[in-house]
């Protein structure tokens, strides 16, 4: 499932995302058919071969430079803030071959150029989600000192907006609405969704043809490197969120000469026997764990959502609200599927929580217009949304082997389901087309620097994140000698830099501007919990021109 990050005040500038066949690709290890085991000797050569275009294409990169200039229409970025392409090889095994063009953003630092520290690049997440919005955060106070010292740079990653854009389907059936979304599912739902992930997979074959294996994490670390070498940066400083973190410690194996600083903020897992299917089975059970959070929160402010004093009784009324909108979705469109999308993200940020509750109070009394409001689909987000899925779909497939036996996946999710049926099935008919990918899948990088090798980097973690499993971070931290690890206790909302934790931004800004960070770990209190608003209070302090609840972008 994608893992989707929002980094404290950037929520509000856009979507921040987050996360775990047959012919040799150029740039990674492969096997001879679908589900065949990956040749090791194949992987070193292809990486071989990858490592000297990358030094190529960034040799071409430094000398051309990026072309800043106003922005395209279509980015709705506002000035001071400038746009420009950087070009790319799609195989980096061929970089005198077919190029791509990935676009960049940036505002340039606001201190004196004797201050400036160079840039400050960023990813959010996905696969599949763009930073284009970045540069915004320079205007934010929260980034005001980090905006002064840096050049603020933002970028769509190769398939993302403009950056060679990947598609697997109509945009269009994505808006298809009511649909299903059992936590048990019957034989013939199952029968009914793996033909679903088949026709997927070959929609992504057909509209990509032979350029789908290049649209991989391996390739993703390797553009970095050229973007860093465009920007005319010796060294790259860079911040990566939630799956950012995974190719962001790609970037740190392959190039640790190259790094000045590196942020990881909400990491994935990087043991290559989690990529990426285990870390999807992890992170469904996780999401159990944070949902209870959520209906205890919900459970504590009875007063406000009458839903229940302790978590199984708000539970039960969820249930009511699934019973309802299956018998009858609410404004027809919203039924099973819309409302588990949209309360997979009080799961995902506890900023959510008082919305979603108040959707839920709203519609046992009888009133079901907040939860029409915040779960149904907008046909201006579709294409975005099929893009965002494409690239995440095609990454997570090409980057590792997959179970490609029907029964295995049946197995492993049956028994999870038991235990952890909240998001369970969703997810792994998500990532299903995994199983019947047409393009061949690599075998991961063993991901881990030697003591020395690498300046020291900072890893954020908040310790009940569902999205990126606390565990991920101490396998991060295991895998780069001299990384600090700085933990939000007993929260767990995705992405915690440049947001309300005053302590957590601390430590980001003395790393970021000073170099600074603690001897190994350090823990920072929990932000503050949600505060609790009945609808009819949101609705005196909403604007009247705003909706309660905008549906949030990538």
């Amino acid at each position: 499932m994608r893992a989707v990050v929002k980094c404290g005040t950037l929520t509000a500038l856009g979507s921040l995302v987050l996360s775990a066949l047959v012919a040799a690709p150029a740039d990674g290890a492969v096997a001879a058919g679908p589900g065949a085991g990956p040749d090791a000797g194949a992987a070193a050569r292809a990486r071989a071969d990858g490592t000297r275009g990358v030094a190529r294409a960034a040799e071409r990169a430094a000398a051309a430079g990026i072309a800043f200039g106003a922005c395209p229409e279509a980015e709705s970025l506002p000035a001071p803030i400038t746009c420009g392409t950087v070009e790319v090889p799609l195989d980096y095994a061929a970089p005198a071959g077919r190029t791509i063009s990935l676009t960049v953003s940036r505002v340039a630092a606001s201190a004196p150029a004797a201050q400036r520290q160079g840039a400050l690049v960023f990813n959010p997440g996905g696969p599949g989600a763009s930073s284009m919005y970045f540069p915004m955060a320079a205007a934010l106070p929260e980034w005001k000192r980090i905006a002064a010292a840096y050049d603020i740079v933002g970028y769509a990653p190769r398939g993302v907006g403009r950056s060679a854009p990947l598609s697997c389907k109509d945009p269009a059936d994505a808006l298809k609405a009511p649909t299903p979304s059992p936590v048990h599912p019957s034989e013939s739902y199952k029968r009914e969704r793996i033909a679903e992930a088949k026709a997927y997979a070959r929609g992504c074959a057909d509209h990509a043809g032979d350029a789908l294996a290049h649209y991989n994490s391996l390739n993703n670390a390797r553009d970095l490197d050229v973007l860093r070498a465009a920007l005319g940066e010796p060294k790259l400083t860079f911040m990566g969120a939630s799956y950012g973190t995974y190719f962001g410690a790609l970037y740190a194996t392959l190039f640790p000469s190259h790094v000045r600083r590196m942020v990881f903020d909400s990491a994935v897992d990087p043991d290559p026997r989690q990529i990426w299917y285990r870390n999807n089975l992890d992170q469904s059970a996780a999401f159990e764990r944070r949902w209870t959070d959520f209906l205890t929160w919900v459970a504590k402010h009875d007063k406000a959502y009458h839903l229940g004093t302790d978590a199984e009784e708000v539970r039960k009324n969820y249930e009511k609200v699934r019973a309802g909108v299956t018998h009858e979705p609410a404004g027809g469109t919203v039924g099973p599927g819309q409302l588990q999308g949209v309360m997979l993200s009080a799961g995902y940020y506890d900023d959510y929580w008082a919305m979603r509750a108040t959707a839920l109070s709203e519609y046992v009394k009888g009133n079901p217009k907040p939860l029409i409001e915040q779960a149904t689909p907008h046909p201006e987000a579709a294409a975005d949304s099929e893009n965002g899925s494409a690239v995440y779909t095609a990454v997570e497939c090409n980057d590792a082997p997959w179970p490609t036996d029907w029964r295995v996946w049946d197995r492993d999710n049956t028994e999870l389901a038991r235990t952890a049926p909240f998001e369970t099935w969703d997810n792994a008919f998500m990532n299903l087309p995994c199983a019947y990918w047409p393009a061949p899948r690599q075998t991961p990088l063993d991901v881990g620097t030697r003591p020395g090798e690498l300046p020291p980097t900072l890893i954020l973690a908040a310790e009940r994140d569902a999205a990126t499993p606390y565990a991920g971070a101490l396998e991060l931290q295991r895998r780069l000698p001299g990384s600090v690890l700085v933990t939000e206790k007993n929260a767990g909302t995705h992405g915690v830099a440049g947001g309300t934790n005053a302590c957590v931004d601390t430590y980001l800004e003395d790393y970021l501007l000073h170099g600074k960070a603690p001897v190994r770990r350090a823990e920072c209190a929990a932000h503050a919990e949600p505060n609790p608003v009945s609808l009819e209070r949101a609705n005196r302090l909403a604007d009247p021109h705003r909706r309660l609840d905008p549906a949030p972008r990538r």
